[in-house]
């Protein structure tokens, strides 16, 4: 039974006990602050949740939003249609690299991933290929919550109260290597990880291997960036071994990293591209895969009568949500924002690294307007970390988030140097306020 306003609300990913003995609660936002309950302004450096990428409060969604709601609040898209995500899909493949032309609308990164799961296997047995249902994440990947997210996800927390998971899953190790902490950018060695795909190859057989999917940065799983150059060996690999490459963009896409996408910046074109958060700036849940020409092609090969894919939500290409990632994509491409993170990375860069003065942080990373402090732990790990974010919030009214003991930051495109220079400022008190 309840016992007060807080108690039937069952949060996620929250120690809820915790939380609602001192509970932290936004009540409005605006630019790049939140506004709290108890009338502090607080610097939001998380873009919400890698989603607000466009800042808050942009009234061009919000009319957007009003303005279709009152016109057509819900229409299927199950053997009917209306013309928003038609619309929305021609806008958003301009962005993306070439011949990923085909966009399947979800509700959110969990879906994407699950979605692109799906497409992968039944791709392979609509070639004829029907033992190729292996699939192979990596460790830390973060894939989102539902079965098949984290059945190739890699975090333990998010894996072990939820059974056996599916089956016919491996995991390759994580892309990083000691010796790398504190580099700028990103790490120079470690590209021959990805040539542990090889052995798995030799272990399975690539004849039962579908897909492989990564994280092109590491989000949830401590923030971690490629080697160089190991990702597009991954893709060499894969393209070698008629296999699927799968890139989970829900975090890195829409401009986080300095270009429309990762896969952009980094010269790698996967074959299905994972995305959410950012797509309509975190206002109205929706997601989005992208794939390549040829994958859709590969289903479009029976009668016309017959639906190619089994697949989809009631929700998918939802007309509301088209409308506000229409305004959203506005705001990107008029306000030149994909480009954004190149504009200020360096000056991010610099300023996060200055943080490494003090004796509890383990090493920084970054790259574009991504940024990692990971701290030594104390006896209790997470401890440190949950310290951190805590002090942020209530004595310098700034927002972080953490994983563990890394505090991971992703702030709103639209700041500025100055916003920089306060957000660090909370952080190097904090940790001050650490030891």
């Amino acid at each position: 039974m309840s016992t007060s306003k807080h108690d039937a609300f069952w949060m996620p990913f929250t120690a809820n006990r915790q939380f609602k003995a001192e509970p932290r609660l936004m009540v409005s936002a605006e630019g790049m602050y939140y506004q709290t309950e108890d009338g502090r302004n607080v610097l939001d450096g998380t873009a919400g949740l890698w989603c607000v990428n466009a800042g808050h409060g942009r009234k061009r969604i919000s009319e957007a939003v009003a303005k279709q709601i009152q016109q057509l609040d819900f229409a299927p898209t199950f053997q009917m249609g209306h013309p928003l995500p038609f619309e929305l899909a021609e806008r958003l493949v301009k962005h993306t690299p070439d011949g990923l032309n085909r966009v399947f609308f979800t509700n959110s990164g969990s879906e994407s991933a699950d979605t692109s799961l799906k497409i992968a296997i039944a791709y392979h047995k609509a070639k004829g290929n029907h033992g190729k249902t292996r699939l192979i994440g990596r460790e830390k990947g973060y894939h989102g919550t539902n079965f098949g997210g984290i059945s190739v996800g890699g975090l333990g927390n998010n894996r072990k109260s939820f059974g056996s998971l599916l089956t016919g899953v491996d995991h390759l190790k994580h892309a990083w290597k000691p010796g790398s902490e504190f580099t700028k950018g990103l790490p120079e060695d470690g590209a021959e990880m990805a040539d542990e795909l090889l052995d798995m190859i030799a272990l399975h057989g690539a004849e039962t291997i579908a897909a492989v999917i990564v994280e092109p940065i590491v989000g949830s799983g401590g923030v971690f960036m490629p080697p160089q150059g190991y990702l597009k060996r991954l893709r060499q690999i894969t393209e070698q071994h008629d296999i699927l490459l799968i890139f989970d963009e829900v975090i890195t896409g829409f401009g986080r990293v300095g270009e429309a996408f990762a896969s952009n910046r980094m010269g790698v074109t996967p074959d299905i591209m994972n995305t959410a958060k950012g797509l309509t700036n975190g206002a109205i849940p929706m997601g989005a895969v992208f794939l390549q020409d040829f994958i859709y092609d590969a289903f479009m090969q029976g009668p016309e009568e017959i639906i190619e894919l089994f697949h989809g939500y009631t929700y998918s290409g939802h007309p509301v949500a088209a409308a506000a990632g229409l305004a959203t994509l506005d705001i990107y491409e008029e306000e030149n924002l994909f480009q954004k993170a190149l504009q200020l990375e360096s000056y991010w860069q610099e300023s996060l690294h200055k943080l490494r003065e003090h004796g509890v942080v383990k090493d920084i990373r970054n790259y574009g307007l991504v940024g990692a402090i990971e701290l030594h732990s104390s006896e209790k790990f997470g401890e440190r970390g949950y310290k951190i974010f805590n002090h942020c919030y209530w004595k310098q009214n700034a927002l972080v988030r953490c994983t563990g003991d890394t505090i991971a930051m992703s702030p709103p495109l639209i700041l500025e140097e100055s916003h920089i220079d306060e957000l660090m400022n909370a952080l190097s008190k904090s940790l001050s306020n650490a030891l």
